[in-house]
């Protein structure tokens, strides 16, 4: 159905007073979108995800299905988020101990695009276009740029913008097979120069 604010919401999805949806955004079925989140415009919520309060996505973020996006996660704009990839929001979680209110808190950087069945743990921030692999487990910080693959998660090169993987020359300079892009790479960091 669509509503008075332009976004859809499907019959099926539950969207909670208090929420904040931007004009564009769709949401689909059997989802659950809590109060006192905020999704932007443009953002496409797949399946069966569970975006709970307190909960930031930008805009144009692609989340597909069954995620749960738990308090303490904040996405920028244009992450994507692959089918059945896992946020946790507490390292040492037990049934017995009430841990609310001590969510280890994830940032997910502009255009990063997190693969199917990853795991992310939290406390871990994921850097602009960085490339989470499917099925990778992320145990530390992920730098702008870095494609991260395995269990737990290791560095095995740098992708562009594009998501494209680079690579440099003597000079430390890479382009994008796409975009025609031009990067660098000074002191272990990647940046777009043209």
């Amino acid at each position: 159905m669509e509503t008075d604010n332009n976004y859809f919401v499907h019959p099926t999805a539950i969207v909670d007073e208090g929420a904040s949806i931007g004009a564009g955004t769709k949401i689909w079925h059997f989802s659950h979108v809590m109060p006192n989140c905020k999704i932007g415009e443009r953002c496409n919520i797949g399946q069966n995800v569970v975006v709970s309060p307190g909960v930031k996505l930008g805009a144009n973020v692609k989340v597909q299905n069954n995620v749960s996006i738990y308090e303490g996660v904040i996405c920028d704009d244009d992450v994507f988020l692959g089918p059945s990839m896992v946020f946790t929001n507490v390292t040492n979680p037990r049934s017995a101990v009430d841990r609310r209110g001590q969510y280890a808190k994830t940032h997910v950087g502009k255009g990063a695009s997190i693969g199917a069945n990853a795991t992310i743990v939290c406390g871990h921030d994921i850097g602009a276009y960085a490339f989470i692999g499917a099925g990778a487990v992320v145990t530390k910080t992920v730098a702008p740029y870095a494609l991260v693959v395995g269990n737990p998660a290791r560095q095995l090169g740098w992708v562009s913008e594009y998501g494209h993987r680079l690579t440099f020359d003597d000079n430390n300079r890479a382009v994008c097979s796409e975009s025609q892009e031009v990067y660098e790479l000074i002191e272990n960091q990647v940046q777009r120069i043209k």
